[in-house]
C-alpha cells in the first residue's frame, strides 16, 4: 500500500488545539480493532463537518518509519463529524484510558491531516443538496421563523419546531420547513414503544449518556398538523412533508390523529408526499395510514438481523418481524420504502450482516437503503449489545459495492425523496 500518500493522524491538546503528528499515519476502526486505510478511500472533510477530541483516548497510528501500530501519546484521540450526504468507512482508532467518559451520541469518523487539509475515509452517498451546511442563512431561517408563528399563532407545532427545532437544536429540516422548502417535519408521538440504547431524545434518568435534545411532550391534533402542513405541501419545491423526527418517540403510536392529518391534507392538496418515519413495530397502524394516503415509509434499524436489533431497540410488545411485515404492506399498496440504516463499521459490513441484508431486501422489496452514520460511542455501543467478536467484515465500501451489484434496482442515499425523485430517482432531485 502507498501509506506514504496517506494523511498523518491527529491529536488534541486538551484546550481546544488540535495537531498532527507527522510520524503517524492515521488508521481506521472497523468493529474493535484498527486497519490501515487505503489513501483512494480518503475525500476532503467536508464543509459541515467538524472535529472533535475524545478525553482519556490515545489515537493509533502507523509508524511513519517502521510500519508498526503504536499509540500516539501526544495528546488525546481526535475524530470528525461528517455532515448529512456522506457515509464514513471507519471509526476513528483509539484505545481509552480507565478513566474515560462515555461519549456523547455523535459519529465519530477517522480523519487526517495531508496537504493542508483534513481527510476522512467516507463517501458521499447522496446528491441532495437540502442539508448543506452553506445553504442556511440564519437571518433568513430566523426571519422565516418569525412571519410563520406570526402566521399561526395559536399552533403547538409550529412553535415547537421554531423555538426547539430549528433556533435551540439547528434541526436542519426544521430550518429547511422557515426556509420554505424541501422536507417539512412533523413530529408527534410523545411516548415510544421502544428503548433504544442511543436514543437522541430521552435517556433514563440513571444512564451515563445525555439526550440531544428534549423529547415533544404534547400530542398536537390533526387540525395543528393540516394548518402548517398543507401550505408547505403547496408552495415549497420538491415537497415532502414527514411524520417521525428526532425530537419525539413513535409516531404509529398515533396512528389515528395521523390517518385523520392525511385525510384532510389530501382533501386541500394533492401535491408533495407524505411520509413516516418509524420503527414499522404496528403493521396494522401502516396499512391504515397507507389506506389514508401515505406516500412512503422509513423504517430505522441498526440491524437486520432479529437479535442485534433486539439486543439495541430493546422494543415494548412488538418484534422485528413486525417491521419486515409494515415494509411488505407500503409495498404492496405501491408506496416508497426506505430503511435508515445505522451504519457501523465492523458489524453493518460483517458477512453475517451482509447475508442478512441481501435476505431482507429480496423479502421486503425495498426501494431505498439510507445509509445513515451511527451516532454513538463505538465502546459503549458494542458493550452494550454484547458483542466481543463481530467476525469477518467486508468493509463498508465492498458491501455497498455488491449490494449495489446484486441489486441494482436499490437507491442509496441518505434522505427520504420526494415524488419527484421518485418517480425519476437518477436524474431528478432537489438544487
Amino acid at each position: 500500500m502507498a501509506l506514504k500518500n496517506s494523511p498523518y493522524i491527529l491529536y488534541s491538546d486538551g484546550k481546544g488545539n488540535i495537531f498532527e503528528d507527522t510520524s503517524l499515519y492515521v488508521v481506521g476502526r472497523s468493529g474493535w480493532d484498527a486497519f490501515p486505510i487505503e489513501p483512494e478511500d480518503f475525500i476532503e472533510l467536508p464543509d459541515g463537518g467538524s472535529l472533535y477530541e475524545l478525553p482519556d483516548r490515545r489515537g493509533i497510528g502507523i509508524d511513519v518509519k517502521t510500519g508498526e501500530m503504536r499509540l500516539c501519546e501526544k495528546g488525546w484521540a481526535v475524530a470528525a463529524f461528517i455532515p448529512p450526504a456522506h457515509t464514513g468507512f471507519y471509526l476513528a482508532a483509539f484505545e481509552s484510558l480507565p478513566e474515560a467518559e462515555t461519549l456523547p451520541l455523535f459519529c465519530y469518523t477517522a480523519v487526517g491531516w495531508h496537504k493542508e487539509k483534513f481527510y476522512v475515509p467516507a463517501t458521499r452517498i447522496e446528491r441532495d443538496i437540502r442539508q448543506e451546511c452553506s445553504g442556511y442563512d440564519l437571518t433568513k431561517v430566523e426571519n422565516g421563523v418569525a412571519n410563520l408563528l406570526n402566521a399561526y399563532p395559536h399552533n403547538r407545532l409550529v412553535q415547537h419546531i421554531a423555538n426547539n427545532c430549528a433556533l435551540t437544536y439547528h434541526c436542519p429540516a426544521a430550518r429547511n420547513y422557515f426556509l420554505g422548502r424541501w422536507e417539512c417535519p412533523i413530529p408527534t408521538s410523545p411516548a415510544c414503544n421502544a428503548n433504544c440504547i442511543g436514543c437522541i431524545s430521552f435517556q433514563p434518568e440513571e444512564e451515563i449518556i445525555f439526550s440531544s435534545q428534549d423529547r415533544l411532550t404534547f400530542k398536537p391534533t390533526a387540525e395543528e398538523i393540516v394548518e402548517f402542513t398543507v401550505p408547505h405541501l403547496e408552495t415549497a419545491p420538491y415537497p415532502i412533508v414527514s411524520f417521525g423526527q428526532g425530537c419525539e418517540g413513535e409516531p404509529l403510536l398515533m396512528g389515528e390523529t395521523i390517518a385523520a392529518a392525511i385525510k384532510e391534507i389530501r382533501k386541500h392538496t394533492k401535491k408533495g408526499s407524505i411520509n413516516i418515519n418509524t420503527n414499522g413495530s404496528k403493521p396494522d397502524v401502516v396499512e391504515d395510514l397507507m389506506k389514508a394516503g401515505l406516500d412512503s415509509i422509513r423504517v430505522s434499524l441498526n440491524s437486520v438481523r432479529k437479535e442485534i436489533y433486539s439486543r439495541y431497540y430493546l422494543p415494548n410488545n412488538y418484534e422485528f418481524e413486525d417491521l419486515k411485515k409494515s415494509l411488505k404492506i407500503v409495498h404492496r399498496y405501491g408506496g416508497w420504502t426506505s430503511i435508515n440504516y445505522f451504519t457501523f463499521p465492523g458489524m453493518t459490513d460483517s458477512v453475517d450482516e451482509y447475508e442478512a441484508l441481501r435476505a431482507f431486501i429480496k423479502e421486503t422489496n425495498i426501494n431505498m437503503i439510507q445509509w445513515r452514520n451511527f451516532n454513538i460511542d463505538p465502546d459503549w455501543y458494542l458493550g452494550k449489545i454484547g458483542i466481543t467478536d463481530t467476525g469477518e467484515c467486508l468493509g463498508i465500501k465492498q458491501l455497498m459495492e455488491l449490494i449495489r451489484e446484486e441489486f441494482p434496482d436499490v437507491k442509496f442515499g441518505y434522505y427520504n425523496p420526494s415524488i419527484e425523485r421518485m418517480k425519476n430517482f437518477d436524474t431528478d432531485f432537489a438544487h
